[in-house]
């Protein structure tokens, strides 16, 4: 076993971040380390993931905890008032405590579940990040971002509450279906847009290693993927300046999706991607970038075999629901839109005219 370890600077918030293959029976030894004072833990795993969180579990049963077990469902769904009540009820029913810590297991969905009731619970409970997606080992894991939907909106209800501990095993990349490991690479493409363009290229030059899942090539991608979110979370912890908002380029977009087309029918990463080639689209309406920067995002999506059109687009209809994004202040819509590769802005006063044009282009094959 060897692994890569990063570390996220945040004062007394900062934490380690290990990718590696094989990890999880050191999880406890790390856990000890990052919180010394915490014999009680707190799994909360997806329903899909059940072998790996036994294997947490037993590992931490070995290690002299008392744990607690929950499962839940598969899904965005999950991501409810109703679910985060029954996490409360159930951590309570176990005497869960400020000594004790929530072991988050899973992909996003249960990432910013149990992050979020970690957050709330008894005020705050220590968190440790398990992520066995793809998307949520390069994104959803590192950063702090917790939180549940609401039927209008998505990750409208959350807080920021950062892990004590990030490990990613990449030997659980394994559970997933192909479609679900492929989702994650939008969210590995969107960061050799907007800070890496050497990652970029990498995945151009090793797209057939990495829809492979090469372990060196992954190992590679989704340190440097971490590395990226890193930078960005130490530079902007809570989202003051904007400069963490250039992570969600693609997503305004990708959310409206999700909310229409209805959670599930697009996973997270198929919305993202064609979410960031209806940004690429709307910046070269704005004269922000070439014609040729949007075919090459396009060409390394495809070939990563991520989805760029939306069908069923009614450009009307995705800017009502984009009113209701985060990134709206005072009323006003704002986009993250690239102006070269490896570098991108967050634009405000973007007039509705381009952006509907823009969806409508990428509503055609």
């Amino acid at each position: 076993m060897s692994e890569r370890k990063l570390q996220v600077k945040l004062a007394e918030r900062s934490y380690p971040i290990y990718i590696g293959s094989g990890l999880l029976p050191t999880l406890p030894q790390w856990i000890g380390e990052q919180c010394s004072r915490t014999r009680h833990a707190v799994t909360i795993s997806d329903s899909s993931v059940s072998s790996i969180a036994a294997a947490v579990h037993d590992s931490l049963v070995t290690a002299g905890f008392r744990t607690t077990q929950i499962e839940v469902p598969s899904g965005e769904k999950s991501k409810s008032v109703s679910e985060l009540e029954r996490l409360w009820k159930a951590m309570l029913g176990d005497f869960t405590d400020r000594g004790s810590l929530v072991v988050a297991i899973g992909g996003g969905v249960v990432g910013d579940l149990a992050g979020y009731a970690a957050a709330t619970f008894a005020r705050g409970i220590p968190l440790v990040q398990v992520p066995t997606t793809l998307l949520s080992q390069v994104d959803s894991s590192v950063g702090g971002k917790t939180g549940i939907n609401l039927p209008g909106a998505k990750n409208i209800v959350g807080a920021f509450w950062q892990p004590s501990l990030v490990v990613i095993d990449s030997q659980t990349l394994a559970s997933l279906p192909r479609r679900e490991f492929v989702s994650g690479l939008a969210e590995v493409a969107k960061y050799g847009v907007i800070m890496l363009p050497e990652l970029f290229e990498y995945l151009e030059q090793n797209a057939t290693n990495v829809l492979l899942q090469d372990e060196v090539t992954m190992q590679h991608i989704v340190s440097e993927s971490c590395r990226s979110k890193a930078i960005v979370v130490e530079e902007d912890e809570r989202e003051t300046t904007g400069r963490r908002a250039i992570l969600n380029y693609g997503h305004t977009f990708a959310h409206a999706i999700e909310n229409v087309a209805g959670y599930g029918t697009y996973l997270h990463g198929e919305a993202v991607a064609i979410g960031m080639h209806m940004a690429a689209l709307l910046a070269e309406k704005l004269g922000r970038v070439s014609k040729e920067f949007v075919e090459r995002q396009a060409q390394l999506l495809q070939r990563l075999e991520l989805p760029i059109h939306y069908s069923a687009a009614e450009p009307e209809q995705l800017w009502a629901v984009m009113q209701h994004d985060k990134k709206v202040e005072h009323g006003n819509l704002r986009f993250v839109l690239p102006t070269r590769l490896g570098h991108v802005e967050l634009v405000a006063e973007v007039p509705k005219g381009p952006v509907c044009e823009a969806i409508a282009a990428a509503s055609r094959a």
